[in-house]
């Protein structure tokens, strides 16, 4: 890191030399040229004023019985004030704080599940910082940072945990899936609940706007053609409306093949069926004002 020769000394940037005479500490020599010309006096060694790294392996227990390797990174340095005590006090400070580490890391974590490891990580680094910190600056060292880098567990507790997150996954999913298809059938039904009120709507209003336009047509008629009654005008209706009918069927494209009874006879039974409909509808609309479905809407 620097050279000595026998009367001086090239003491390199971010280096401090320890100077002795006769094999006691003398001072510290700063970074460049140290002369050591008097008799007795030499620069025993370096040491370096450079943040070093030092990568700490650790297994413990947790709270719940697993064993996790914990890697951990240290950050620490000499500190300059306390050169002395860093060079002479301590032979190997990477191992020092090897032990501490263990110490606090074998203290805290056992507090805790596994989940709470991971969740806890950044508060177990700062107790060990805390804790190798203040132990080590009796030695002349500061330590900076301290980080968690990595938690791991045994092969089979991993599996177990991805497991039981993928169970967890899947049953959230299955209730939402669930609760999806739920309202999908609900607003289907009502749906088909509002659609059929509405048919009826109109069905009703249809009905009742025939009967309507039944009964003026048969007062426009006995009004205007003498000699006439109402079941005339609603025979003369009814077969119009029937051969209306047999047209529509015959020029729709897509009409399937209707057989309908078609003699005079079979005419004049399906139009008294009819027109029994129209006079009972005719005799309620006289006694309450409209059909019911009418009144309602």
């Amino acid at each position: 890191m620097g050279s000595v020769t026998s009367c001086c000394a090239v003491v390199p940037t971010s280096t401090v030399g320890v100077v002795e005479k006769w094999g006691k500490y003398q001072r510290m020599a700063p970074a460049g040229l140290e002369f050591t010309c008097h008799p007795g006096s030499k620069v025993r060694s370096f040491m370096t004023l450079r943040v070093r790294q030092l990568r700490v392996s650790c297994e413990t227990k947790t709270k719940d019985n697993v064993f996790v390797v914990l890697e951990m990174s240290v950050q620490y340095r000499v500190v300059e004030q306390k050169m002395r005590e860093a060079f002479y006090e301590l032979t190997d400070p990477a191992g020092q704080i090897t032990s501490y580490l263990f110490d606090v890391v074998r203290s805290e974590v056992p507090k805790l599940d596994l989940d709470e490891v991971f969740a806890q990580k950044d508060e177990v680094a700062r107790a060990c910082k805390l804790e190798t910190a203040k132990a080590m600056e009796r030695y002349g060292y500061d330590i900076l940072d301290t980080l968690i880098t990595d938690i791991n567990p045994d092969a089979r507790v991993k599996a177990s945990m991805n497991e039981i997150n993928a169970a967890q996954r899947l049953r959230v999913a299955t209730l939402d899936r669930a609760e999806a298809d739920k309202i999908r059938v609900i607003k289907q039904a009502e749906g088909d609940a509002e659609s059929k009120y509405l048919s009826g709507l109109g069905i009703s209003r249809q009905r009742a706007a025939i009967v309507e336009g039944l009964r003026e047509s048969v007062v426009a008629f006995n009004q205007n053609v003498e000699g006439t009654s109402a079941r005339d005008v609603i025979d003369l209706v009814l077969i119009v409306q029937y051969f209306d009918t047999l047209k529509d069927i015959g020029a729709a494209s897509h009409a399937s093949t209707v057989f309908v009874p078609h003699g005079p006879g079979a005419v004049a039974q399906a139009g008294a069926e009819v027109r029994q409909g129209f006079l009972e509808a005719a005799a309620g609309m006289a006694r309450g004002g409209a059909p019911a479905e009418a009144r309602k809407h």
